[in-house]
């Protein structure tokens, strides 16, 4: 099966609550659906920031966007259809086989390959999105406020400045348009957020002492700004410079404590790091996988310029972040193993067992995978090749 060759809408099914469940093949891209589901006057309920993943990528490994009511894009999954180790195409949901619909809609792929994905989408909505420069001690302040005061909240802080990006996404009534001037988007998203961001990164390669008076001059020259559009477009930003990137969910009441050990640690290391540190949050969830699972969570994602070391930085933050029980997201750069990651996921030791019943042999088996989840049972464990 080529998944990028499944990719079709197959069935829209209004539900009785008002929401709308929506079959797709699991290779459509993010892009692609969000399309899709606007040319029915539709909307997935909450996005991350790129929509270049497949759904079945995206919902594998965890995916989220932000917003301390809502959960990632796996819990609007309502069923899945697999192709399991045998050749059988199963479908799943929370009432037909229950426990392999956990490992279907989140679980690395580690049961089956993903035909078909049932969504639970909504009316489509707008977004008044408010950015504004605030000052990183005012955003840690007043954090709860921000965070459930708003549909969607999240920042940028800028290393070794004590300065952050907030962004404030709330949903409004249909006929409320302020549209972004067209040249002023171009000015912001692109030349500044891409084109001089790819400068200024690349400066900062050149010139390592230079990147706190980068950040500074950054930090400072933000501008605030205010838009409206439908959801999809506000969620999604272009992110054209290259980049590496670690993410780690806390729960949210560790998130001050964690960025202040981190931004301790980035001033007695040394290290210059020009890319800021996202922020973003989640609603606690029932997925066994989740890194949601079980606690009201905040998002901390680091970055490093592509063509600078991130090895120490990462293991770094890897290493504060392990005090208060941080789970790395699944599709990005961690060092984490089942050993230890079944130390923070209660049902961890759940997901292995489905995960051995439904593929005994370990024909979706790889490095990775054995890693994380630890080898199937009975068979020998893959070595993971060297970065």
């Amino acid at each position: 099966m080529v998944l990028d060759a499944v990719h079709a809408l197959e069935r829209v099914a209004p539900q009785p609550d008002g929401s709308t469940h929506v079959t797709v093949g699991a290779g459509i891209r993010l892009g692609a659906l969000n399309t899709l589901l606007a040319q029915h006057g539709l909307a997935m309920r909450n996005l991350g920031d790129i929509d270049k993943q497949s759904i079945a990528g995206a919902i594998s490994t965890g995916t989220h966007g932000t917003g301390a009511r809502l959960g990632g894009l796996a819990t609007q999954v309502v069923g899945a259809r697999i192709v399991t180790a045998t050749g059988d195409v199963v479908e799943t949901s929370s009432t037909r086989r229950p426990e392999l619909f956990e490992l279907a809609r989140l679980g690395l792929g580690s049961v089956g390959v993903l035909a078909a994905v049932t969504l639970e989408v909504v009316p489509a909505f707008r977004l008044e999105a408010r950015e504004e420069p605030w000052a990183l001690d005012d955003v840690l302040d007043g954090l709860d406020e921000l965070v459930d005061g708003n549909d969607h909240f999240e920042f940028y802080w800028f290393p070794h400045t004590r300065r952050a990006l907030t962004k404030r996404n709330n949903r409004i009534p249909d006929d409320v348009h302020q549209r972004l001037n067209p040249v002023r988007s171009f000015v912001d998203d692109e030349l500044l957020s891409n084109g001089l961001f790819s400068l200024t990164n690349r400066v900062a390669t050149l010139v390592p002492p230079a990147t706190a008076t980068i950040n500074g001059l950054a930090a400072r020259a933000l501008s605030a700004r205010r838009y409206t559009a439908p959801s999809a477009e506000v969620f999604i930003s272009p992110r054209r410079v290259k980049f590496r990137e670690m993410e780690y969910a806390v729960p949210r009441a560790e998130l001050t404590g964690v960025l202040e050990e981190i931004d301790r640690w980035i001033e007695a290391s040394g290290e210059r790091l020009p890319f800021p540190v996202e922020v973003r949050f989640a609603a606690q969830d029932d997925l066994w996988l989740s890194t949601a699972h079980g606690r009201e969570t905040a998002y901390v994602a680091v970055h490093q310029y592509v063509r600078l070391p991130f090895t120490r930085y990462f293991s770094a933050v890897e290493r504060i972040v392990a005090q208060v029980e941080g789970r790395p997201h699944w599709g990005k750069i961690h060092w984490l193993d089942a050993e230890r990651l079944g130390l923070v996921y209660p049902r961890f030791a759940d997901a292995q067992r489905v995960r051995n019943q439904a593929d005994p042999e370990g024909m979706f088996s790889n490095p990775y995978l054995d890693r994380v989840l630890g080898p199937v049972e009975g068979l020998e464990r893959v070595p993971e090749a060297v970065a």
